[in-house]
């Protein structure tokens, strides 16, 4: 079953509490997105880092649920 934007922006805000979230579906199923990501936790952090954080917030839905995203990060 896809995951909703709604439902992949709340777990990077619960996780990122001041990230800004900008979600793309880029297949309109639910399956494939875009997202960027603007947090300051992620100053002093390299892109690899900042990928990591947000793959946490996800809580394990990557690859299950959500089958794809793409990622851009970054601090304020």
């Amino acid at each position: 079953m896809p995951m909703r934007a709604e439902d992949i922006e709340s777990l990077i805000k619960t996780a990122l509490p001041d990230a800004t979230v900008e979600l793309i579906d880029l297949a309109g199923d639910g399956d494939h997105y875009k997202a960027r990501v603007v947090s300051t936790a992620f100053a002093g952090k390299n892109r690899i880092q900042q990928h990591q954080m947000v793959y946490a917030a996800l809580q394990g839905k990557m690859g299950g649920e959500l089958h794809a995203l793409a990622l851009e990060t970054a601090a304020p």
